[in-house]
């Protein structure tokens, strides 16, 4: 059972809870769990998460109470691991105590948990609780409430769809059937100076389960429900399959593992004129994705096709699209990995397009728009250009901020957040976070992590030690390389929960093209215009990176007439006009094909142009 720490909810019931109505509740999840209870110890398992917004699986121990024993919130023990769908880089750690509530860490990781099976475990001893991903440990509590940590609990696993969008993201029934796959679980008794695993040589195996069969020896297949679940769990989508525990989240009238959905198109996304994403609803056949003849684009020329390793994003490279009207996407006789696969029918979807932006960036976060500070919002995957993910805003608090004269950006903020993503063009950035601390009034009440791109910045920020209550504080991150078209500001929880009250974001690009203006995938020298030409001519080129760049021309002797550039230049889109009649000291040029070549140390291509006096 789950109640986050910001929702504040009365119910009376059992623990059975078959006094709760599913009456409005349409979708069918699975619990898993086993029917002893463990008083501290190592739990262990290789999970492959579904990956899909507004839903989560899990591994986590929880005390449901005693015999004769009546459940209470004043009694909770509680330790999790939950995947979040909506995260591609992030697994949630919690404990739940009484008298507290939640202790939230979202953890970064360097690898979807949709893509493939990883490894996530937790030690449970009586002075810590600490959690490993892949066998590195990833954080440790050590704090008073793990001492309220007392009671034995039992070993679970669910796949279920929370009622709480800023949580888990908005859920889209479209999303169905949603598989949280399970390799194997183990647990390992505490056994301090005779075990042989783990921290400290601390834990030894007590038993693992392979999961090629239903164990009902040492597990159960749970049937009910919770306030705040928007599906009841039932036995069927407790399924074994090829060596694999798979628990199924389904309509309630399609119970099982059996996928009877065609795929579909989510949205569609132009982070450039040359690039454009495509989301489905589910992982999809590689050939049938990258077949270009089963998308439609009016007015583009589609020139590859490549599905990325989530299986549910398609990239298409592209020419010949207008960002300022963009058109339509079709995409067509897409299949999934069922067997046999279903084949999506015909799709029609707007594109959403990536905000071009005059730089700096400025945002009040948590707040409204101020000065040059534009407005902060709440990050909605398909549509949002940027926005915080979890988190509450507060504010305005009414003390004066210190060491600043822009005191309304500091006087909001969200807390508890997970992250803030930008999507942007790709390029090379100064990133400012700003703070201030208006709760506590001590050092060491809030400690958390940030890292920006996957890279740790910042560890332990504790803003009162750092800069004291109610003043401003200025984080810089130099050099904040985007390569693709989105900043990610991750926040991990050390004590308490991160805030964040503002962000800017300065360009270090520099190039000819405009500030703010989307950087080249790739480089390409186009055709000059116009052609033929008598006796001007313009020649366009993109640069997706800083280097020396030539350009010249040549006769069809191969004689260098002109060099038109011959220097080094940033990332960016340029344009150069070559004028035959000026060209040639040793008289004008004659009529005739002639031949424009770009160079660089990673790029070289030659195109011919005709000039006709």
């Amino acid at each position: 059972m789950k109640m986050r720490s910001n929702i504040v909810i009365v119910v009376i019931f059992s623990f059975s809870f078959h006094a709760f109505s599913y009456a409005q509740v349409l979708l069918r999840g699975a619990e898993y769990r086993t029917k002893n209870s463990f008083l501290y110890g190592r739990f262990e398992s290789s999970i492959k998460a579904p990956g899909k917004e507004g839903m989560l699986t899990s591994l986590f121990t929880y005390f449901d109470g005693l015999p004769g024993d009546d459940w209470a919130s004043s009694k909770w023990n509680e330790i999790d691991i939950e995947i979040l769908g909506r995260y591609n880089n992030d697994v949630q750690l919690n404990t739940i105590t009484p008298g507290v509530g939640n202790h939230v860490r979202h953890q970064y990781v360097d690898f979807n948990p949709a893509g493939n099976y990883h490894t996530y475990a937790f030690e449970w001893t009586p002075d810590y609780v600490a959690w490993f991903i892949d066998g590195a440990e990833v954080y440790r509590q050590t704090e008073e409430h793990v001492k309220t940590l007392m009671r034995p609990q039992k070993f679970m696993m669910n796949i279920w769809r929370p009622g709480y969008p800023n949580w888990v993201g908005v859920w889209d029934n479209a999303l169905l059937p949603a598989y949280g796959y399970y390799d194997w679980a183990a647990y390992y008794k505490y056994s301090p100076g005779t075990g042989n695993y783990g921290t400290g040589n601390n834990f030894i195996l007590d038993w693992k389960d392979e999961f090629d069969s239903f164990d009902n020896v040492r597990w159960e297949k749970a049937e009910h429900g919770f306030v705040g679940n928007q599906s009841s769990f039932v036995p069927e989508n407790v399924v074994f399959h090829d060596g694999k525990l798979i628990l199924c989240l389904t309509e309630k009238s399609s119970l099982g593992f059996v996928d009877k959905v065609k795929p579909s198109m989510r949205s569609v996304r132009a982070d450039s004129e040359t690039q454009l994403k495509i989301f489905f609803s589910e992982e999809i056949e590689k050939n049938s994705a990258e077949r270009i003849s089963n998308y439609i684009i009016p007015g583009v020329t589609i020139n590859n096709v490549t599905l990325l390793p989530d299986k549910r994003t398609v990239l298409l490279s592209v020419s010949g699209l207008n960002l300022s009207s963009p058109p339509s996407v079709l995409a067509k006789n897409i299949e999934d990995l069922a067997s046999p696969p279903n084949v999506s029918d015909l799709h029609l979807r707007s594109m959403q397009v990536t905000k071009k932006y005059t730089f700096p960036i400025k945002i009040n976060v948590g707040g409204d728009a101020y000065k040059d500070f534009i407005s902060d919002y709440e990050f909605v995957t398909d549509t949002c250009n940027y926005g915080f993910m979890e988190g509450i805003k507060s504010g305005p608090f009414a003390e004066d901020i210190l060491k600043t004269d822009d005191d309304p950006v500091y006087q909001t903020e969200i807390h508890g957040l997970a992250k803030y993503i930008l999507r942007m063009p790709n390029g090379t950035y100064r990133l400012k976070l700003l703070f201030a601390e208006n709760n506590f009034n001590a050092p060491g009440e809030r400690v958390f992590d940030i890292y920006v791109q996957g890279n740790p910045v910042i560890k332990n920020l504790d803003i009162l030690k750092e800069a004291g209550a109610k003043t401003a504080l200025e984080k810089i991150i130099e050099n904040v390389e985007i390569k693709d078209h989105a900043l990610d500001i991750h926040f991990a929880a050390r004590i308490d929960r991160p805030l964040l009250n503002g962000i800017i974001v300065e360009s270090l690009t520099s190039s000819g093209a405009k500030e703010g203006e989307i950087i080249p995938e790739s480089f390409k020298l186009e055709q000059n215009y116009p052609n033929p030409f008598n006796p001007s001519t313009s020649i366009r080129y993109k640069l997706p990176s800083s280097g020396f760049v030539s350009l010249k021309v040549f006769n069809l002797l191969g004689s260098e007439i002109v060099s038109l550039v011959n220097k080094e230049l940033s990332a960016g889109n340029y344009s150069v006009d070559f004028n035959a009649a000026l060209q040639n000291s040793r008289g004008q040029l004659s009529s005739g094909v002639y031949f424009y070549t770009l160079r660089t140390d990673k790029f070289a291509e030659t195109k011919k142009m005709l000039f006709l006096k």
